[in-house]
């Protein structure tokens, strides 16, 4: 399932259309939609996890509970830390968990092959 399909479907759930959902966050007309094929802001996926009260992992594909909002934060090592700093230091706390979750994706996949 994708991002567009998480959201769709979660959204649904919430009592939101897509349309509702882009005026409500003020994003531009179709902008979901468009998310079918491209990989939204981290910034954007975070005021849709706020919105649908979900985790930004859940709309990742990282978690399979839609009802869990996660602050991995506070769990993580110093090390995680440093990773998601050396990335980009002026990232919000919002972007720093999609970059993290996004690690974590990436190590799933690693270790399936």
């Amino acid at each position: 399932m994708t991002v567009f399909d998480r959201i769709k479907e979660l959204g649904k759930r919430r009592g939101y259309n897509i349309s509702q959902m882009e005026t409500k966050l003020r994003l531009g007309t179709n902008s979901i939609y468009n998310w079918k094929k491209r990989t939204p802001t981290a910034d954007n996926l975070a005021k849709v996890a706020k919105l649908l009260h979900t985790s930004t992992d859940y709309l990742l594909g990282l978690s399979d509970d839609p009802d869990t909002v996660q602050n991995d934060n506070n769990d993580m090592t110093k090390n995680q830390k440093l990773i998601a700093h050396s990335i980009d230091p002026d990232v919000t706390d919002e972007e720093r968990e999609i970059i993290i979750g996004m690690v974590k994706e990436a190590m799933k996949f690693r270790r399936r092959l």
